[in-house]
């Protein structure tokens, strides 16, 4: 493995106390806080008002299937957008699409309740949600700076399970009381501040920029062309690749996970919405720590065997939630899937904006969750019409055992043989 690179070292002031003391980054974390909220109302209200109207857990699987399937297409693109037009603008146009689309459903079921919009306008929110992810992952690294990703990633993840841990128990409460359509109004809200909010969070540009300048106008010449210089780069990377197959594989597994849980909870263990609320809840505290964990784990463990543990035991509590008999157990293991993906989460997220070209990093991203989202929503769509047919039990049993399976893959891959990931040298970059 390479040593690392000692030409773009930080000073000392740029650590943790430095980012805290950045009022433009402070301005970024809370408003991806702010947003984080709202997705937790829409994380619990989607399968909410999908089931309050079919009484199907097939159905809840058919809306996020075609949310998934959404977002692979806009995946296609996204990374090539990312990288020509100016980053700032590409969010704030993601937020305010997300905010009329999500806001018409409310606004409808004042008069009626037609399931057809739902399964319209909710993919195609998550289509603008794939833009919003990939061009969020590039302009990081510009608002920290190259020495500070991991750090900020943790932040990052810290602030989503903070402003989501009352979330799901509040959407839970306002879907109770109003109905699952006015807990997504209030997702559709908070996107309307954070896109203001965005208009005033300057992103620096990278020093990269300059000096990739005539590489990337080489690179141009079509979407295909540009979209295949993001998997160019993965599939020569030792590391990106592995874990690019791996993840979709794990994709495929845990796609459906959510709405599995939100419909054992309700018909497997006969409670309410309230009770749905709750546990998304309890599972965010795992995401918590793992903002909190992750950098000493990697410090202190490696990249290679951080992610391949943390993955191991996420498999292990799945086939434990098909035992569950109880609210709270469902909710304790459900914050310990959440903590290993977390960790998992951040550690790939922090790999690719470490080790990819600031020029090439939309593209990059763009494949990467194209790839590994690829087999998400005939997942999704599998393992819930699975659980419909021969109940959760058996597939909570099957699909944690084939998770421990895959990560334990890792080992005999470059993914293994990571001691920081950090300095691993990539191809085509």
């Amino acid at each position: 493995m390479a040593g690392r690179d000692t030409s773009r070292r930080t000073p000392r002031t740029s650590g943790p106390a430095g980012l805290w003391a950045d009022p433009n980054y402070r301005l970024f974390l809370a408003l991806q806080g702010l947003s984080a909220l709202g997705d937790s109302f829409s994380h619990v209200a989607i399968p909410l008002l999908v089931l309050h109207q079919t009484g199907s857990v097939a159905q809840m699987g058919l809306v996020t299937g075609l949310t998934g399937l959404a977002s692979i297409v806009t995946g296609l693109f996204a990374g090539v957008v990312a990288d020509r037009v100016d980053r700032r603008r590409l969010l704030v146009l993601a937020d305010v699409a997300r905010c009329v689309l999500l806001g018409m459903v409310p606004l409808v079921w004042l008069f009626a309740t037609p399931l057809w919009l739902v399964h319209t306008v909710v993919p195609v929110a998550g289509a603008f949600a794939m833009l919003f992810q990939v061009t969020y992952v590039t302009v990081v690294p510009a608002i920290v700076g190259p020495g500070r990703i991991l750090k900020a990633n943790s932040h990052l993840f810290g602030v989503y399970a903070v402003a989501s841990a009352g979330g799901p128990m509040l959407a839970g409460i306002v879907a109770a009381a109003l109905g699952p359509a006015a807990a997504l109004g209030i997702d559709a809200a908070t996107f309307a501040v954070s896109a203001v909010g965005i208009l005033f969070v300057r992103i620096r540009p990278m020093p990269e920029a300059a000096e990739m300048g005539a590489d990337q106008g080489a690179e141009r010449g079509g979407a295909r062309r540009e979209f295949l210089a993001g998997a160019r780069f993965l599939w020569e990377h030792p590391v990106l690749r592995p874990l690019t197959v791996l993840l979709a594989l794990l994709t495929f597994l845990t796609y459906g996970l959510t709405d599995v849980i939100v419909y054992y909870v309700k018909h497997g263990l006969g409670h309410g919405d309230g009770a749905v609320g709750s546990v998304l809840t309890a599972g965010t505290l795992g995401t918590l720590g793992a903002s909190f964990a992750v950098d000493r784990m990697r410090e202190r463990l490696g990249f290679g065997v951080s992610w391949i543990g943390v993955n191991a035991l996420a498999g292990a509590a799945v086939a434990c939630l098909g035992l569950a008999g109880s609210v709270p157990l469902v909710a304790v293991l459900a914050a310990v899937m959440l903590f290993c993906t977390g960790v998992a989460g951040i550690n790939s997220m922090s790999l690719r904006q470490e080790v990819t070209p600031s020029h090439l990093l939309g593209r990059v991203t763009s494949s990467f969750w194209t790839l590994h989202n690829a087999l998400g929503p005939i997942g999704a769509a599998a393992v819930t019409a699975a659980a419909g047919a021969w109940g959760v039990r058996a597939v909570c049993l099957t699909v944690g055992a084939c998770v421990v399976a895959v990560a334990l893959t890792g080992t005999v891959t470059g993914i293994g043989r990571t001691r920081t990931g950090r300095a691993v040298p990539g191809g085509g970059g």
